[in-house]
């Protein structure tokens, strides 16, 4: 039993009866599919609920202990472990919600935990009071499920077309449910529950709370009876009911009592109308296809019983309480037997069929028609049901056509009563007591009937029967459609009963008779008719004598009478001046007549509103002329009532244009509103007095509502600008003030004698205002003041009057406080809920409060514009500060506040709340109104928790609907539609108020902190912590809803676009840092947002793409921030979820729901026999990538034929703009303005004959332009999209955790993305647009994909797998190569741009199979050729060869596009273009790209841009550059030229385009900048080089040029060198300084490595020669400049291998500690470097002086002492002044010690080689230690080393070492080479000295060293090329005694250990690289020389 008595949370007494209403509404109001199924389960769970319908669960002694010990003991709760200890509180007030409805006390306790549950949906009641609301809203979903079941019946009355299966289902239940007693149930209901009682016993106990509790419970009671009531009504509607059923029904009738009005409630009138329809035969007539199955079922035909119960039942005499609802029953039931009797099996009923007779007369008896007039016509809800409606019509045609003698009784009776009454007036006697007045109600009931048509039925069309003169082809009527047809009897017998009464109608009946024909004038259609019969009435009795009594009820005699009171009433006129106009004399019209013409001139309204022909007839009849009589009478003393019928018959007859404009005329002429003043008058006359004298004293005010009525409609139509010119200042500013000064602002304190006629003035004055407003817009010439001429005096003219209404609402004028003040008086009536009078007027004008108020805010901009534009001395203020002034009745500063309290009674305003939204909405915009407001909300707390819910509201209401203006037939559509649009306001403006700075509107409706700073609010579920329900769970409710199911989040069908802008929301919080951490908290911890909303993309919406596309744009948006988040945060398992959810290609297993429970089950059996179903699905990234359509349908062209095509473009794009959302626009509005004027504008009778097609044509321009609009929004969407998915894939690849998506997974991942992007962008319809984006997307992905390659190659995986060369396939690899070269090609000349990301993917594609750095480790060498040959291909040449084989298989087209961008258009296009070049050049073994560059002439473009590029980089040099694009550009330009020269053919193409020339004429190149001085310019961030390095930019790419250049063209080529050496000569000054630098730095080295090689190469005596004809002076300075060159390099030497070598590697030490490895290394390779290419100079010299040594010159000084400061002790005097001996010519003992030097460095660097090696070789085994240090220099920033990961740590140390093995090869080698040179040159030197040359004697010189050195200077050393004679001369200074010195010196140097070393070189390195024995032998030979004895 225990386990029974648990607790459920949700109430039984009301959620699961919520769930079944949600499911009957679904599956049958909603039709949603699938809910057949879902709904049986419900019924037959909930059949025992129908049954005992509304009965409580009992309550018993074992609840109650139970209950009571839930304190103690606790109590179980369904679906939570254990049990829950309650608090004696709640369980007190169980008790008492268990005494006051009855029920059991478990249930009892489950309603207020629901309560308690659901509070935060009620702010402001406590849990009791929600119960109770649970309590009756539990019981209305019971009741509406039964009256939506019933509804869904197949019947007789109506159908709602749902599926056959549904109604089988509904139908069955329902009958088992009728069979068991549920009418009786519902009787009984009906009359056990009501308001007052249910009210008394919850006041009792406390139960009911503030005004809006009590407003709710009340409705919720008054619509549960309601419903019963219904399902009953709904019930007879399609079917009868029982014997016993229809007589409890009658029964329960009898004790009917009316309402205090005598009309019935609602509920009656359900139970009335039930009746009605039981015994309803009508529908026989009809003839459907069902007819006979209903007539089977129909009781009346077929059981005998049942028709003598009913009759003897309704014959009974005993009188009900409401004898008129008797009355009705027996007309019913009457005219039900009549039908009988007149079908074949009403035979057998005769004896009761016989009493119809008798039965209707007891019905007149009973005044039935007045009885159905007041008490069923005078009920509200009677004609918000149209089958209430049919019926009553059925029910008075019936009775008119069944029982025509009945209906002539009546007439004669009347007839006969009028001549009683004319004898009794005659006689003065009273009149007879016998009177009956059923013909008179009859009239007035079809009258007041027909005069209402809310569905737009036009039910009195049966009282017409179309003549033939009436074949009118625009009244195509219910019956006009077939001319010949003969209309139905009963049409014949209505419409002669209409016409008949009108024959010789007595007076008594007139007022009725017209009252009849004003209700069957109700329509189009029927007005027409009625035209019709009132035309022919005159006409027929035209002959009569008199010539105008013809009959009665005519216009001849209507319009002749009133001419006849206007000229008597004229005489009577009394003069303005006189004093008795106060009491004019009555004696023209009696009451009487008053009633008459009342009666008349509202049939003439009703006319003329409905039938514009009429309208136009009537005004334009020359006789009758009404416009001018009416106005006439006007004038006259008649009674206001009257005056006002009159006015609404003009504002009728205003309805038409033609007529308005003439209309307007007479007014002004007649003076009704007098606005000129003759020069001797007193006081006004007019309706001013009337308003004031006589309508204030009666305190009714007829006239005056009635004038702003006419008003009103004449202002639609149009504004007269000269109204009353010649006599006063033309225009309707007059009128306006007079509605504004004399109606509107007094109308607060003027006396009413009928209370809601206040709100009635207000309204109608405020409508006219409104529509001014809303017409206005601001001009120009608004704000110019005009003068106009007015009897001769200069007066200023008036402004249009909607200026006239803004200039007032922006100030702070006593209109705007009113229309304020009314909005407040409106929100404190609305307060209290209750009904009052005149609330529907009061409603209506706080709307055109509220309207205007908008208005005002959207055009004050314009206004404020201009008005700043004109400088006219106008004062405003901007609305939205005007709205924070202080309220006079508050003395608070609540405007504001108060327009948003309207948003708290969306539920029955919500128009009002749609306003106000717009309003709040528009002061958004303002920043600094927001802080305001945020104060001014939430001041007061009461307010604030109002106004939030107020907002919440809004945004939670489920019935609005998106939809078009179009479809607002329907007053629900609208009203839904409304609602809707109120939500998009409340979402634009948390949109708008997001982006201002805190605190602000946003934040606080979204539940953050507004006092406090944002970050740190904690966001709550509501109700949790005391958190109310905000905006933010609003949105999130409305998108979760369905997220559960497989359709996915229902608000993403349902209303796309608001769905749309809430994830928007959410986007802008999770973006915004203040709010992005609790939000992002918020959704991942409580609500998994993401992650269900992201597993149902991509949404697909056919009917609305953009809003679609919108949505997923948003929400891939926030899952990017989402993903970089949890990444940071290192919250794996979160990133991990969302990262399989988007990538993963196998099948998720869906959480099991309702709906996919079988599958699971069937998927789970398939798991278990281990059948491998599991295919493939599509990656949620690429099915997302699916549904943006890249196709975009463009609007054709406009065929025009009378607009000019230019002229309209130019118009069009005139009226562009810029919309909220960003994108580009036209306003359709203001097109249609400009273009409707441009028509009007034309003159002349062609024109106007053309109108119509004119008009024609604007149309199609317009519907193209909306056309347009599309396209673009569309396009915009796409783009939005496509940048959001973008960001989401890239946000996947590069900020998640690598290790997620393992390599492999990743490459193919990669590979889907690529393939897939291509795809759609290269299909024949791509979108342009698109192309930018995806061609990002594409370089993105393709630098992740060559990444994923290396780093995988790099990790020594893959290598030798067959697939290919790594996890992705080879072929894969040039699917994506193709693709990427179609999208090149395909983007054709335009587009370079987008180009250069493609040549970017390119780039990084192609480096995918360049090999990486591979250690030199000098042992390849050993290989012979052969095998090198034989060497199978590897991975990556055989990758370069298959990409290498595409790219030409698309041949010139691909080149022409590449080297285009190359030589022209936007830099980095050209930079990556020259790239792409170089790269391709580098593969292209058989050179077809060179060759082509070269034929076609791009490549002698490039060549010869060179010179334009001088100018911008001599500008480069300036200390502060503008741009540095001029230097990359070069640099790239320069890398391709390099490029190009590295094949022969390349370098010989390139020195004949001249490119040495170009080079020559570059001045750049002499404009070094001094580096001293822009030390203090440099840039603190270290991105812009200083100018020395930009120098070097330009310099360094230049001589490796040249080196190239001097590599590739041969030895036998000599030009290239000679071209070189012209541009070193043309540069030379330049090149000297550089040469002869001071600061030897990292820079000045490179320069000197590279300027060394290229003079080593060039600056050779044969060089001159080979350069052509030189003439001798030339020569001579070339000579020169050569041996400068010579010298320069031989001192530089003495600098380098001397003494500045280790200073200058100590200091680059010093300055550079961090990367001083490197800088170390690279200082070495540039200091061998040098020497080597000195060294290998001077070997060209010697070796071109000749081939024999005592024929060589001599380049070193015969001195073997080494030079100083090796010691150190002369380091810095060395350094710094360099000593005379060798200041001019180096010894021979540098060599020597630059020999040693480098034997001892080759070892130092063996040894670190074979270190690094065997590191490399065991890195696996390295200690961390060493591998942190190895990674140091490759990761920047401190600390970086810790937080990269262990195998990436392992990969940079790989890099590292094999760095250092590969420098340390370089140097190795050049070590070689430079002992390998310097061995040589020693060997040259000591065999001249030492065998050839002859010493001369000390004797001849007193100073033999100075005059040795100065001979050598005075003679230069190559002079013994030229004069072979004085080669003796000038080595005959050497003295024997320097000989001597030289060869101790020596051969002390060139010991024995020295020796040994050189050999070892040899040994180690040389035979390796194939010079065998040249060092040995070298060696052997200088050791010979050194040893020979003295000569």
């Amino acid at each position: 039993m225990a386990a029974q008595m648990a607790v459920n949370s949700g109430a039984s007494l009301w959620g699961p009866l919520k769930e079944l209403w949600e499911t009957v509404d679904g599956a049958v109001l909603r039709r949603q599919p699938e809910s057949v199924h879902l709904l049986d389960l419900q019924l037959k769970k909930h059949k025992p609920h129908f049954l005992s319908l509304f009965k409580n669960p009992p309550k018993s002694a074992e609840q109650r202990e139970k209950v009571r010990k839930a304190s103690t003991e606790g109590i179980a709760i369904q679906g939570q472990q254990g049990s829950r200890l309650l608090p004696e509180q709640l369980l007190t007030e169980a008790f008492i919600l268990s005494d006051l409805f009855d029920i059991g006390e478990l249930a009892a306790l489950e309603l207020l935990l629901a309560g308690e549950q659901q509070q935060p949906y009620f702010p402001g009641l406590t849990r009791g009071l929600v119960a109770v609301l649970l309590y009756w809203d539990g019981k209305l979903c019971m009741a509406n499920s039964l009256r939506t079941l019933i509804q869904s019946r197949q019947g007789k009355t109506f159908t709602l077309d749902l599926s056959g299966e549904l109604v089988a289902l509904t139908t069955r239940f329902t009958d088992e449910l009728m069979s068991q007693g549920l009418t009786k149930r519902i009787l009984t209901l009906v009359s056990e529950i009501s308001v007052t009682r249910e009210f008394e016993r919850l006041q009792k106990e406390r139960g009911l709370g503030n005004e809006k509790h009590r407003k709710e419970v009340g409705d919720l009671i008054k619509e549960c009876r309601q419903a019963l009531a219904d399902s009953l009504f709904s019930w007879t509607c399609q079917s009868p009911l029982s014997k016993d059923d229809t007589l409890a029904l009658i029964g329960h009738l009898e004790t009917v009592t009316a309402q205090a009005d005598g009309s019935l409630d609602s509920v009656s009138l359900a139970l009335v109308m039930a009746l009605l329809y039981c015994l309803d035969v009508s529908f026989i007539e009809q003839g459907t296809e069902d007819r006979d199955d209903l007539l089977q079922a129909l009781p009346l035909l077929t059981e005998r019983q049942y028709v003598s119960a009913v009759h003897s039942r309704l014959m009974d005499s005993q009188p009900w309480k409401l004898p008129g609802l008797q009355a009705v029953c027996r007309l019913a039931w009457a005219l039900s037997l009549r039908v009988l009797s007149q079908l074949p099996q009403g035979s057998a009923l005769v004896e009761f069929t016989e009493a119809d007779e008798a039965l209707a007369d007891q019905a007149l008896l009973g005044d039935v028609f007045l009885f159905m007039k007041e008490g069923i016509l005078g009920c509200e809800s009677f004609s918000q049901e149209e089958f209430y409606i049919r019926r009553v019509h059925s029910l008075i045609t019936d009775f008119l056509a069944l029982m025509p003698m009945k209906v002539k009784q009546l007439r004669n009776r009347a007839d006969e009563d009028a001549r009683l009454v004319h004898m009794s007036l005659q006689m003065d006697s009273e009149l007879p007591s016998s009177l009956r007045k059923d013909l008179d109600h009859l009239m007035i009931l079809i009258g007041e009937f027909y005069s209402k048509d809310p569905f737009g039925l036009e039910l009195g069309l049966e009282f017409w029967c179309p003549t033939e003169s009436l074949q009118h082809s625009s009244l195509q009527g219910s019956y006009l459609g077939m001319a010949l047809q003969r209309p139905p009897h009963k049409q014949v017998v209505l419409s002669k009963f209409v016409r008949q009464m009108g024959d010789l109608l007595p007076s008594t009946l007139y007022i009725s008779y017209l009252r009849m024909l004003k209700g069957l004038a109700n329509g189009p259609q029927c007005a027409h008719y009625c035209f019709s019969l009132l035309k022919t009435n005159g006409a027929a009795h035209s002959d009569n004598i008199q010539g105008v009594s013809g009959s009665p009820v005519s216009w001849e005699h209507f319009f002749h009478s009133l001419m006849l009171y206007h000229e008597n009433l004229r005489r009577d006129l009394p003069n303005p001046d006189s004093a008795h106009y106060r009491h004019p004399p009555l004696r023209g019209i009696t009451q009487r007549e008053m009633e008459g013409l009342t009666s008349f001139l509202q049939l003439l309204a009703t006319i003329i509103t409905w039938s514009e022909n009429a309208r136009l007839a009537l005004c334009e009849h020359p006789q009758w002329t009404p416009v001018v009589v009416m106005l006439g009478l006007l004038q006259c003393s008649v009674p206001p009532v009257l005056k006002a019928e009159l006015l609404h018959c003009l504002a009728a007859f205003g309805k038409s244009p033609e007529i308005a404009a003439s209309l307007w005329q007479s007014l002004e002429y007649t003076q009704i509103l007098q606005t000129v003043r003759a020069p001797g008058q007193r006081q006004a006359a007019g309706i001013e007095v009337e308003l004031n004298e006589i309508e204030s004293s009666c305190e009714e005010y007829p006239l005056t509502r009635s004038f702003c009525h006419l008003i009103s409609t004449l202002v639609e139509g149009s504004l007269p600008v000269n109204l009353g010119a010649g006599l006063r200042v033309p225009g309707f500013q007059p009128y306006l003030n007079f509605l504004r000064d004399s109606v509107f602002l007094p109308f607060p304190t003027r006396a009413y004698r009928r209370p809601a006629e206040k709100w009635e003035v207000a309204d109608s004055a405020l409508e006219v205002f409104h529509k001014l407003l809303r017409d206005y817009e601001p001009q120009p010439s608004d704000f110019v003041q005009e003068i106009v001429e007015l009897q001769g005096e200069q007066v200023p003219a008036h402004k249009p009057p909607g200026h006239s209404i803004m200039f007032h609402l922006l100030n702070d004028s006593p209109m705007l406080a009113l229309c304020l003040s009314l909005l407040e008086e409106g929100v404190r009536q609305l307060d209290t809920y209750a009904p009052f009078p005149g609330k529907k007027h009061l409603e209506s004008a706080v709307l055109h409060c509220l309207c205007l108020l908008d208005l005002a805010l959207q055009k004050e901009a314009v206004f404020m514009d201009l008005l700043r534009e004109s400088q006219a001395s106008l004062l405003v203020s901007p609305l939205e500060q005007l709205l924070q002034g202080v309220s006079p009745q508050t003395r608070r500063a609540d405007h504001i506040v108060n327009i948003a309290r309207y948003l708290y009674h969306s539920s029955s305003n919500p128009e009002a709340a749609f306003q106000s939204a717009k309003i709040l909405r528009r002061i958004a915009n303002y920043p600094n109104i927001q802080i305001r407001l945020v104060g001014d909300f939430t001041h007061d707390q009461a307010v604030s928790d109002k106004l939030m819910a107020g907002f919440v509201e809004c945004l939670d209401n489920e019935d609005a609907e998106e939809g078009t203006e179009k479809d607002d037939v329907d007053s629900q559509k609208k009203v839904a539609r409304i609602r809707h649009e109120t939500q998009i306001h409340i979402l634009n403006l948390l949109i708008t108020s997001l982006e201002l700075k805190a605190p602000n509107l946003a934040l606080y409706l979204l539940g953050y902190e507004v006092k406090k700073p944002v970050s740190s609010t904690n966001l709550q579920d509501p109700g949790v912590l005391g958190c109310p329900r905000s905006c933010l769970h609003a949105i999130l409710s409305r998108l979760q809803r369905g997220t559960e199911k497989r359709s996915g989040p229902a608000l993403t069908q349902q209303a796309p676009h608001l769905a749309e802008l809430c994830y928007q929301v959410i986007y802008q919080l999770c973006a915004c840092p203040d709010t992005s951490g609790p939000t992002m908290r918020y959704l991942r911890t409580s609500q998994d947002f993401l992650f269900s909303h992201l597993q149902h993309l991509p949404f697909i919406l056919p009917s609305n793409q953009i809003a679609a596309l919108s949505q997923m744009s948003w929400l891939m948006k926030t899952a990017a921030i989402e993903l970089r988040v949890t990444s940071l945060n290192r919250q794996r398992s979160h990133t991990q979820r969302l990262v399989s959810l988007l990538l993963d290609d196998q099948p998720h297993a869906q959480h099991a729901d309702g709906e996919s429970g079988m599958e699971d089950e069937t998927r789970s059996v398939s798991g278990f026999l281990h059948f491998d179903t599991v295919s493939k699905v599509r990656r949620k990234l690429l099915s997302v990538l699916d549904a943006i359509e890249f196709s975009q349908d463009m609007p054709e062209l406009l065929q025009l034929d009378f607009f000019e095509r230019t002229q309209i473009e130019q118009v069009i794009s005139n009226c562009e703009h810029v919309n909220e959302q960003g994108h580009t626009v036209c306003n359709v509005k203001l097109l249609h303005r400009v273009l409707v004027a441009e028509v009007n504008a034309l003159q002349g009778m062609a024109a106007i004959g053309q109108r119509p097609l004119l008009m024609e044509e604007v149309n199609s321009i317009l519907q193209q332009v909306v056309e347009r609009n599309r396209v673009r929004r569309s396009l915009s969407a796409k783009r939005h999209a496509l940048q959001s998915w973008r960001s989401l894939v890239e946000t996947l690849l590069t900020a998640c955790p690598a290790d997620l998506i393992p390599a492999d997974e990743r490459q193919l991942i990669i590979r889907d993305l690529l393939l897939d992007l291509h795809d759609k962008v290269l299909s024949e319809d791509a979108a342009g647009e698109l192309m930018p984006i995806v061609a990002g997307a594409v370089f993105t992905l393709t630098a992740h994909l060559s990444q994923s390659v290396l780093s995988e190659q790099q990790q020594g995986v893959g290598l030798e797998t067959s697939s290919g060369f790594a996890s992705i396939a080879n072929s894969a690899l040039h699917l994506i190569l193709r693709k990427l070269l179609d999208f090149i090609l395909s983007t054709g000349g335009g587009y370079q741009r987008l180009r250069a990301h493609l040549y970017g993917s390119l780039l990084y594609y192609l480096q995918i199979a360049q090999k990486p750095e591979e250690p030199d480790t000098l042992q390849t060498a050993g290989k012979a050729m052969w095998e090198r040959l034989t060497a199978p291909e590897d991975g990556f040449s055989k990758l370069q060869r298959e990409n290498l084989a595409i790219i030409e298989s698309y041949g010139k087209a691909l080149m022409e596009v590449v080297c285009r961008d190359a030589c022209d258009g936007h830099e980095i296009s050209r930079m990556l273009a020259m790239a792409v070049l170089d790269r391709i050049l580098s593969i292209d073994r058989q050179n077809q790209w060179l060759l082509y560059i070269c034929n076609s002439g791009y490549l002698r473009s490039l060549v010869e841009s060179l010179r334009q590029d001088d100018v911008a980089l001599q500008s480069l040099l300036t200390p502060q550059p503008p741009l540095l694009k001029p230097l990359y550009i070069f640099e790239s330009k320069m890398a391709l030229l390099t490029r190009v020269a590295k094949t022969g053919q390349g370098a010989v193409e390139l020195l004949r385009c001249g490119l040495v020339a170009q080079l020559m004429e570059c001045q750049v190149f002499d404009m070094v900048p001094d580096s001293d001085a822009h030390r203090v310019m440099r840039d603190p961030s270290g991105f812009i080089p200083s100018p020395m390095d930009r120098y070097r930019q330009i310099l360094l790419p230049t001589l490796r040029l040249f080196q190239v250049i001097l590599t590739s063209t041969s030895i036998n080529h000599q030009q290239g060198a000679a071209q070189v050496l012209q541009w070193l000569i043309v540069h030379a000054d330049t090149i000297q300084s550089l040469l002869r630098c001071q600061e030897l730095s990292m820079g000045a080295l490179q320069e000197l490595s590279l300027l060394t090689g290229i003079i080593s190469k060039t600056a050779l005596p044969g060089a001159l020669e080979m350069g052509g004809e030189v003439n001798s002076a030339a020569l001579m300075e070339f000579q020169g400049h050569i041996n400068r060159f010579q010298r320069l390099c031989l001192s530089l030497l003495g600098r380098l291998a001397g003494s500045e070598r280790d200073r200058l590697l100590k200091q680059a030490e010093i300055s550079a500690p961090g990367d001083s490895a490197e800088r170390r290394e690279e200082m070495e390779v540039a200091m061998q470097q040098v020497c080597a290419n000195i060294m290998e100079y001077c070997q060209a010299l010697l070796l071109q002086s000749s081939a024999q040594a005592q024929f060589s010159i001599c380049l070193f000084s015969p001195s073997g002492s080494e030079p100083a400061g090796r010691d150190g002790a002369r380091t810095d005097l060395s350094s710094t002044v360099p000593s005379m001996a060798y200041s001019r010519v180096p010894s021979l003992g540098l060599v020597l010690y630059l020999l040693k030097n480098s034997a001892a460095d080759f070892f130092r660097f063996h040894q670190s080689h074979r270190q690094s090696l065997g590191k490399l070789q065991s890195l696996d085994q390295l200690p961390p230690e060493e591998l942190k240090e190895l990674c140091q220099g490759l990761v920047s920033g401190p600390g970086g080393v810790e937080k990269i990961s262990s195998v990436h740590r392992s990969l940079l140390a790989k890099r590292r070492l094999v760095q250092l093995i590969n420098n340390r090869a370089k140097l190795l080698a050049l070590c070689s080479y430079v002992i390998e040179t310097c061995l040589f040159v020693l060997w040259r030197h000591l065999e001249y000295y030492l065998l050839h040359c002859i010493p001369t004697d000390p004797k001849d010189s007193l100073l033999p060293g100075s005059t040795l050195y100065r001979s050598r200077l005075a003679d230069d050393s190559f002079s013994g090329l030229q004069a072979s004679g004085g080669r003796g001369l000038s080595l005959s200074r050497v003295s024997q005694q320097d000989l001597d010195l030289l060869k101790s010196d020596m051969a002390a140097g060139f010991g024995e250990a020295l020796q040994r070393k050189l050999l070892e070189v040899e040994g180690l390195y040389s035979q390796v690289r194939s010079r065998y024995t040249f060092i040995q032998a070298l060696v052997r030979r200088i050791r010979g020389l050194l040893r020979q004895p003295k000569s």
